[in-house]
């Protein structure tokens, strides 16, 4: 009887994925087609348009420092597949004017015509305590972690319904998925992005509009560089648990999933533990997507609890070692 049972969900299972790519979105063809990068000038951004340029995709690139767009923009064309692609630079901060970023997209969108894929890559890190950083950093990082990626996205998303077809992609990270010692300012600014995500996902999906979050873990690029000087020491011992990634992996990754229409876009083991951890009510692709959330939700669950118990572990050692050392201090 439970060999039969066994067999039944088997068949079940081998059914279901058969029949998940029928169901799935068509990938969307990158040759020929409109790519625009905001925080294109350098990181994962800059990664990013390299390899959709590969794909033979016309690329727009938005950052706010002019210097650096007109020096990755020969990087970046370099890598021409045919003599027809375009690189161009709009040199605007996404964070500051609906108005400015909507005028611009509407430019660049009159030269290398509707936007296909919009990758909103815009964003900046301060880490520290909470009741060390100024309220301005609050202020700063959620109008460009988030509202840029409003306002960019809200400048493209009408054009993509016409047309019915379009990819929105959000760059979060793995802390946007587990709030972490010392990001009280920069994690609740990715945490939104998925919850812009999910709500926009679910108004564009019946115009054949797709949008995908990617949550890249630590990666090296200049942006990571100037984060390491300010971490606290807790956040850097945290942050051993995990390996740096070069920028370049995680661009492909992100532009494959997009292509794909994948709502969630993760990077290595610890990456797909937390996409299944942190799967909540979000949108699947696939069936099969849904299939290993329902069967490595327990698993991963006990192993998170083991790794939470380990970061609180090294809270809890640097605060009695401060303690300590503030003592000594006090007494000599």
């Amino acid at each position: 009887m439970l060999l039969l049972a066994a067999a039944c969900v088997v068949a079940v299972v081998l059914l279901l994925y058969m029949v998940s790519p029928l169901i799935s979105p068509k990938p969307l063809k990158l040759p020929g087609a409109h790519v625009v990068v905001t925080g294109g000038s350098s990181g994962i951004g800059k990664c990013v348009a390299i390899e959709c340029y590969k794909q033979g995709a016309f690329i727009t690139l938005i950052a706010r420092n002019e210097s650096k767009l007109l020096q990755t923009k020969k990087e970046i064309e370099k890598y021409s597949v045919n003599d027809k692609q375009v690189v161009l630079c709009i040199s605007v901060d996404v964070s500051k004017d609906y108005g400015h970023v909507e005028n611009v997209l509407k430019q660049a969108q009159e030269k290398l015509g509707p936007v296909d894929m919009l990758i909103n890559c815009a964003g900046t890190s301060v880490t520290g305590k909470f009741e060390d950083l100024e309220i301005s950093c609050f202020e700063r990082l959620m109008a460009v972690n988030y509202l840029g990626s409003v306002y960019s996205s809200h400048a493209v998303i009408p054009t993509m319904k016409e047309r019915r077809m379009g990819r929105i992609v959000f760059v979060s990270s793995q802390a946007g998925q587990l709030g972490l010692f010392g990001y009280t300012a920069y994690s609740p600014t990715k945490f939104a992005l998925r919850g812009l995500a999910e709500a926009l996902q679910m108004e564009v999906k019946p115009y054949n509009i797709y949008v995908t979050v990617a949550y890249p873990p630590d990666t090296d690029t200049p942006g990571f560089a100037e984060e390491i000087k300010t971490k606290p020491l807790e956040t850097k011992l945290i942050s051993e648990a995990t390996s740096v990634c070069q920028a370049e992996q995680v661009a492909r990754i992100i532009v494959k999933d997009a292509i794909q229409g994948n709502f969630n876009s993760f990077m290595g083991s610890d990456g797909y533990m937390l996409s299944i951890l942190t799967s909540g009510m979000s949108p699947v692709t696939t069936i099969t997507e849904g299939l290993q959330q329902v069967v490595c939700m327990g698993i991963f669950r006990i192993i998170g609890l083991f790794y939470l118990g380990s970061f609180d572990s090294i809270v809890r050692r640097c605060m009695i070692q401060r303690e300590k050392s503030e003592s000594t201090d006090k007494t000599k």
